[in-house]
């Protein structure tokens, strides 16, 4: 039986009556996202339609995941709420800490060592407010959601960008900064701006070298990092009731890397499948009672362009295989290609390393599909001519491979199998050599692949493909092996190529575990006691921000003005500062040490306006902020890509950063900015970027008359006596100015408890 079934069922009960409502409110067919959205409403309906990318609109979703880097500042953050019990089934997953470095049994070991003071420090506040918690080497967050948590129609939130992994059994499934998960957590609606609607078409049939992969590294190609900012895609056709419910996850999961707020499928005979397969056949049989409500309307199949903002087609028959990247997760290679866009662009060609694994791509098919070519290896006499390291998403998944003989296939490669964790995708990975930055090629099963996100080397080309094309490149050595047309040499000399790779979605035998991982809360956690000890330096108990002081702002410093791509790994990187996590203090040392100064297109080296020197980023924020002077950030377009990590917000705000203006946000870093009580704000002309100069100081006029309508002047005052004065447009309602006024959300909440 499912996990929180009652709960699943009053929802199925209610939801046709929801629905129609609905349908008779907006009077037009509906797509399955909007029944969900309408479905999940704090409020009653209201006496209009919502607008799309207009109207911010309150949910009620029904559960909250964290996982464990994140779930450090969301718990400070909720102990300071003045709550006794959470008020909706929340869970914590221990699956960022553990670093890749020998193999699984070593490695979790060595990480219930050195983590042990964070590990308990989550137990127990999970017991002290009612919370379950998957222990370290129970897997990744979104593997263990997919296969316990996620249900058709669903609606949750989770403290990773990943989250919408779930989508893949319908669920809308959105990633948060963890002030949004005090607030469910908390009993507060939840605020998200009514997104509008990307519906994808897919028809025809994946086979041979073909994989959910590839089509969601097309769908990255098409709308690039950005093109799904503001919207929910939702995918439908005969094409995607032919995907497995493990392949719609893995589309829905990468759905992040397009900026997409989430992503999902209807519900179909696959997810029916999947849910009975991983003993939940109670909510299938609930479920299909009320399938008209779980998929788009008839009208909204037959004519899609009526109902969907914007409508791509993709048909799976006449894709091919993809390798994405180097550096960004939209740089999109047809295999076939791939080998003269090496030479192109001088892309390494001698392939080190190749990575299976990550919330995005470690189901029992994709091992399998992965083991198929490994098998081959073996019985065609191949070498392996690349280091090959597996990660399986779950303990549930790692058991039921092992079992079935799966993960033996790769130890005869002498593949190197890791814990049931996050590990090489985000930087946990002790890969040997790394720091003497040699240049290589590595490809992975990840999901992303920005510049030093797996091994903190910039010159590790990384590159996003299938497990089953990662495992033949790893064989191969050679970048430039196309697994479709080309021959290897093997042990006898002969010529020989791969045969297309097979799988099998779920275990014939069923799936199975001597201990998931699973450990549920006490029933009276009031008298559990949380310590934190004051001499630690992994946590640290929060203090609220300071409220505005009801003045405008002046005598600003420019800290820095970020040239290109600025990703949450550039303001507040993983790997070795994952340790940090839970000291708000400690871990704002690493605040845009990744970041480019546009002025000497240097790492970490900008100038402090105080002394004339150049220093770190940090160093000088801090510097600033012991004289009493506020500090800006400069950003460029789609600033704050990728995870979820709200310390990208928190760190500025605790070294004294007042406001980032940037040319355009992506959506949940502008969220976090504005629930720690920050200004995250737009130029009303782009082409304003240019007019920042390296000795600025900035006043900003209008925080005085801060309305929804209200627009900024930031007046730039030149160290040669000029000014510039611009105009900047912000996004906030009402609720969000509060929170500004307030100093955060959080105060909103405590204030009101």
């Amino acid at each position: 039986m499912a996990y929180d079934f009652n709960l699943i069922k009053k929802f199925y009960s209610e939801l046709p009556e929801k629905v129609e409502n609905a349908k008779k409110l907006t009077g037009k067919p509906m797509t399955a996202t909007e029944k969900i959205l309408y479905a999940h409403l704090a409020e009653s309906l209201p006496t209009t339609a919502y607008k799309r990318t207009e109207d911010y609109v309150n949910f009620n979703p029904d559960r909250v995941a964290m996982q464990d880097a994140t779930a450090q500042m969301a718990l400070l953050q909720f102990m300071l709420a003045g709550k006794k019990q959470v008020a909706v089934p929340s869970t914590v997953h221990c699956d960022h800490l553990i670093q890749a470095k020998v193999g699984a049994k070593k490695d979790l070991a060595e990480a219930n060592i050195t983590n042990k003071e964070i590990y308990d420090f989550l137990q127990s506040v999970s017991n002290k407010y009612g919370i379950g918690f998957w222990k370290p080497g129970a897997g990744i967050i979104h593997q263990i959601v997919l296969e316990n948590y996620s249900f058709p129609g669903g609606m949750m939130i989770g403290t990773d960008s990943h989250t919408p992994n779930a989508g893949g059994l319908g669920m809308l499934a959105i990633g948060v900064g963890g002030a949004d998960a005090v607030d469910v957590m908390a009993g507060m609606p939840w605020e998200l701006k009514f997104p509008k609607l990307i519906g994808i078409k897919l028809t025809g049939n994946l086979s041979g070298w073909l994989s959910a992969k590839d089509v969601v590294l097309e769908v990255a190609r098409i709308l690039t990092v950005k093109g799904g900012t503001g919207a929910i895609v939702e995918y439908f056709g005969d094409g995607a009731k032919s995907l497995s419910a493990t392949g719609k996850a893995t589309i829905c999961n990468m759905g992040a890397e397009v900026g997409a707020t989430t992503s999902v499928f209807p519900y179909d005979a696959n997810t029916r499948k999947y849910l009975v397969e991983t003993e939940r056949e109670d909510i299938a049989n609930e479920a299909d009672k009320v399938i008209k409500y779980l998929t788009p309307d008839p009208e909204v199949l037959k004519n899609p362009a009526k109902f969907y903002d914007e409508v791509l087609e993709i048909d799976l028959s006449k894709l091919e295989p993809k390798l994405n990247g180097p550096f960004t997760p939209d740089l999109a290679w047809d295999i076939s290609k791939l080998k003269q866009a090496a030479k192109d662009n001088n892309y390494p060609t001698n392939m080190e390393v190749g990575l299976i694994g990550s919330c995005t791509n470690s189901s029992y098919e994709d091992l399998t599909r992965a083991a198929s070519i490994a098998q081959q290896a073996i019985d065609k006499k191949l070498k392996v001519n690349a280091d090959l390291v597996i990660s399986p998403g779950s303990e549930l998944v790692r058991y039921t491979a092992d079992r079935d003989g799966i993960l033996a296939v790769f130890e005869q490669l002498n593949a190197t199998v890791v814990a049931n964790a996050c590990g090489p995708c985000i930087g946990q990975w002790a890969r040997k050599d790394a720091e003497k930055q040699g240049r290589s090629s590595i490809v992975t099963s990840f999901n992303r692949n920005f510049a030093k996100r797996n091994d903190g080397n910039p010159n590790t080309y990384a590159f996003v493909a299938s497990p089953e094309m990662v495992t033949a490149l790893a064989i191969s050595g050679d970048l430039n092996f196309n697994p479709l047309t080309d021959y290897l040499i093997n042990e006898d000399g002969e010529k020989v190529k791969f045969d297309a790779p097979k799988g099998i979605d779920l275990p014939p035998k069923g799936f199975d575990a001597e201990d998931t991982g699973y450990i549920a809360p006490v029933k009276d956690g009031s008298n559990v006691q949380v310590v934190v000890a004051e001499s630690s330096e992994r946590l640290q108990l929060l203090e609220p921000f300071a409220p505005w002081d009801g003045k405008n702002m002046s005598g600003l410093k420019l800290l820095i003005k970020a040239k290109g791509k600025c990703t949450t790994d550039h303001i507040s990187m993983a790997g070795p500062w994952l340790k940090y996590r839970g000291h708000l203090d400690n871990i704002s040392n690493n605040m845009l040490i990744g970041g480019v100064n546009f002025y000497n297109e240097k790492i970490n080296t900008i100038k402090n306006q105080l002394t004339g020197e150049y220093g770190e980023v940090p160093a000088t924020a801090r510097a600033y902020k012991a004289e009493g002077i506020g500090s800006i950030i400069v950003g460029d377009e789609n600033y704050g890509e990728g995870s979820s990590r709200e310390h990208a917000a928190m760190e500025p705000r605790h070294i004294g950063v007042k406001m980032v203006i940037v040319r355009s946000f992506a959506r949940i870093h502008e969220t976090n900015l504005k629930k720690q009580g920050m200004l995250g704000l737009t130029f009303n002309n782009p082409a304003d970027y240019d007019k920042v100069l390296e000795d600025d100081t900035i006043d900003i006029i209008g925080l005085t008359d801060f309305t929804p309508t209200s627009k900024f002047t930031v007046v730039l005052n030149h160290a040669d006596g000029s000014k510039d004065e611009i105009i900047a447009n912000h996004t906030y309602n009402e609720n969000q100015i509060a929170w500004f006024r307030a100093g955060s959300a959080l105060n909103v909440i405590r204030k009101g408890n």
